[in-house]
């Protein structure tokens, strides 16, 4: 009787364990939903056909599972990369369709990586600190658990006891071991990468019913909470969901986030971690489809390839989890038909319905102008998108004064970008990396992104002395901020921000002060105000990294057609080919260059002697060919305080098929600097016969603040930081 009641609870248990599973990536009680839409909605059913297209060919057939060796780019780490992708997406057949044979083709790799895990050791192509086994980098490695604990999961009830141990003890525990004891520092890091490990050994965790791992996952390797998967949504977002390492990274780091919120809301509801910190991540990922361009790529701020965009394997995922757990967002809708595929998975399923019942679906992104703190409390700078225009006529402006952005921030404080038309016109370098290439140095970062693409010069702000900013130490960088002094969004057609930084430069205040303006009769200008004030001589060089042809200047210049020289020896001066010089005497400087079928004219005020003008090309000292041949417009000027305002014009059509070409000149005629201290900036431009007239207050920013001048012998009065009018009259 003993023995049978031993039997019983067995049965018990097992039954309780299998009835657990799967959990991480959808439940038992979701599928039959799942199911139940499969041949309803098209995008589901297309999305489910493409991942049962791609496994079924592997069905019967003998997976390699190669030993490692190559970096990124190469066989073994492509092989592995898709290996763990084909377990996920054959155990999702296996739980839709109940045909063993994708469980058989996920135990048969399992049972490869049981073999060959426990063998591995640094990876050969390791060049980090945080090097890799299955791959060249850690980072690769927890991408792996992430998607095989949950392809685990999703065959658990197919396997053995004993196939359960040997998978569980051979591919999973060498691989948890090594993130969180090897590289137990790595794996506490507040970075992308501490939640990718975070939420592969997590899920790994869940799907093996390992506490231990999952305590780990959420809340480090110490168990206290000042690492782990909450601390990394606490320390990497600030309060309004802005990700601190910038649009592009918080588009990869996104998924694991996700992934592994989804797998703990099932494991462990009572966690309610999708409501965490008054729903970050819910906050984090429209945040981050803000920072998009018209195309969906993400804006290039820090180390990012301008490629990436939002209908990346990461956004799929999020969106729809997100569609599942915050319930329905229009904009998601846009983003998941310019996706064309969903998850299978219960939020999936609920797009593709709302899609295939929606009569119309906006075009475009509901983009609005937006700002954004940055820091965890919110407390260290930020970040403004100024947007002016709808859908395809949008015009996007991005002032950037944030913290560094940990190991992959630039120096590039008070930086700006302009966008039209979904095009990138004032433009960001990036990152200098080939993701996937073996043949540029493994797809890792180059040299030349440090050396390069990181420094002041390659920005459009200010490097004084041919310096970069805080010296190009990182760790210097990570200690400052630069401080919003005000901004005023209510108005869209008169939009303003103002921002200082005073740690940059030893002994130098920089202050920009942007405004995006359209005027009555439709023109539409960024006036840029940028103060440098010191008690010492500086040399002060101010880029604008353009993108187009150019059409014409204001000045004559001196080309270097028939020799090549460089502009400076170091701090990315060295990676510039000075193309053609210019010296100034005019008081208006101007440049008009073509970006696809508009015009865009830099026009500055050369407010005293001496100012000089250089057109470059970044290539110089690249025997490897690493770099972008991009152009660049340098405005140079020397002295103690200089002031740099300049007025982006965007102008004209130019229509190549019909040979037409009209409002091709800006309208810009004249810069006059009434008065330039530091109490106040005042600016008067004129624009054909019509005056412009900016006055800005420099040291008091309080809304209610009442001002009174005299500029030219005539009173001028206004209340707040500035004031805008146009041919007399108030914005």
């Amino acid at each position: 009787m003993k023995r049978l009641f031993v039997i019983f609870v067995s049965m018990a248990i097992a039954l309780v364990t299998k009835a657990q599973h799967p959990v991480t990536f959808f439940t038992r009680a979701e599928l039959p939903g799942i199911k139940s839409a499969l041949n309803k909605y098209p995008l589901l059913t297309d999305s489910y056909a493409d991942i049962k297209r791609e496994v079924d060919q592997w069905l019967d057939k003998d997976v390699d599972v190669p030993f490692p060796k190559d970096p990124a780019g190469g066989y073994t780490h492509d092989r592995h990369k898709a290996n763990y992708m084909l377990m996920f997406n054959s155990g999702i057949l296996y739980n839709i369709t109940g045909n063993t044979k994708y469980a058989l083709l996920v135990k048969k790799m399992f049972l490869k990586y049981a073999v060959l895990n426990p063998t591995l050791k640094k990876h050969p192509q390791a060049t980090s600190s945080s090097p890799g086994h299955i791959f060249w980098q850690a980072l690769n490695d927890a991408n792996w658990l992430v998607y095989s604990g949950m392809a685990y999961d999703l065959i658990y009830n197919s396997l053995s006891a004993p196939e359960r141990t040997v998978i569980e003890q051979g591919a999973f525990k060498p691989e948890v071991d090594f993130l969180t004891k090897d590289l137990s520092s790595w794996f506490n890091l507040i970075h992308n990468h501490g939640v990718w490990a975070c939420a592969g050994v997590g899920i790994a965790g869940i799907a093996t019913g390992n506490k231990d791992w999952v305590d780990m996952a959420l809340y480090g390797t110490d168990k206290k909470g000042k690492s782990g998967f909450i601390a990394q949504m606490d320390g990497l977002f600030s309060p309004d969901g802005y990700y601190t390492e910038g649009p592009y990274y918080v588009r990869y780091a996104i998924l694991p986030y996700y992934l592994f919120a989804n797998s703990l809301d099932h494991a462990r509801p009572e966690l309610k971690v999708f409501q965490h910190r008054d729903n970050i991540l819910q906050k984090a990922l429209l945040a981050g489809l803000q920072q998009t361009n018209l195309d969906g790529t993400f804006f290039p701020l820090n180390d990012a390839m301008k490629e990436k965009d939002f209908t990346s394997n990461e956004l799929v995922s999020a969106i729809d989890i997100a569609w599942n757990v915050y319930g329905k967002n229009e904009g998601f809708l846009t983003v998941a038909k310019k996706q064309d595929r969903v998850l299978i998975h219960k939020g999936g399923a609920s797009i593709a319905a709302a899609i295939a019942s929606a009569k119309n679906i906006p075009p475009y992104f509901p983009y609005k102008t937006i700002e954004y703190t940055d820091g965890v409390k919110g407390d260290e700078g930020g970040v403004s998108f100024l947007r002016n225009g709808k859908d395809k006529n949008t015009t996007t402006l991005i002032y950037k004064y944030t913290s560094h952005g940990l190991s992959h921030g630039h120096f590039d404080k008070l930086n700006i970008n302009l966008f039209d038309k979904g095009n990138e016109v004032i433009s960001d370098y990036g990152s200098v990396r080939f993701i996937g290439v073996e043949q540029k140095y493994g797809g890792r970062y180059l040299p030349e992104n440090k050396t390069y693409a990181e420094q002041t010069i390659a920005h459009n702000t200010i490097t004084v002395d041919e310096t970069t900013q805080f010296g190009g130490k990182e760790e210097l960088s990570e200690k400052f901020h630069s401080d919003k002094l005000f901004s005023d969004i209510k108005n869209p057609n008169a939009l303003a921000v103002a921002a200082k930084e005073d740690n940059a430069y030893k002994g130098v205040h920089l202050q920009r002060n942007v405004y995006m303006l359209q005027l009555p009769d439709g023109r539409k200008f960024i006036a840029d105000i940028f103060n440098a004030t010191s008690n010492e001589t500086h040399q002060y060089d101010l880029p604008f990294q353009y993108n187009g042809t150019v059409i014409s200047t204001s000045f004559k210049y001196d080309a270097n057609t028939k020799k090549q020289e460089v502009l400076g020896k170091k701090n990315g001066y060295q990676f510039l080919w000075k193309e053609a010089e210019a010296g100034v005497k005019d008081s208006l400087i101007q440049f008009t260059f073509l970006n696809k079928n508009t015009y865009y004219s830099i026009s500055s005020a050369a407010d005293t002697a001496g100012v000089s003008l250089f057109f470059t090309r970044s290539g110089a000292n690249d025997p490897n060919f690493n770099l972008r041949r991009d152009p660049a417009f340098i405005i140079r000027k020397s002295g103690a305080s200089k002031a740099f305002v300049n007025m982006i014009e965007i102008h004209g059509n130019f229509d190549p098929v019909a040979e037409f070409s009209s409002n091709s000149y800006s309208s810009v005629k004249a810069i006059n600097i009434l008065r330039n201290d530091e109490q106040y900036s005042v600016v008067e431009v004129l624009i054909n016969d019509k005056k412009l007239l900016i006055a800005q207050c420099n040291n008091n920013f309080e809304a209610i603040q009442k001002h009174q001048l005299t500029v030219n012998d005539k009173r001028l009065e206004f209340t707040g930081p500035y004031q805008v009018t146009y041919d007399g009259k108030l914005f």
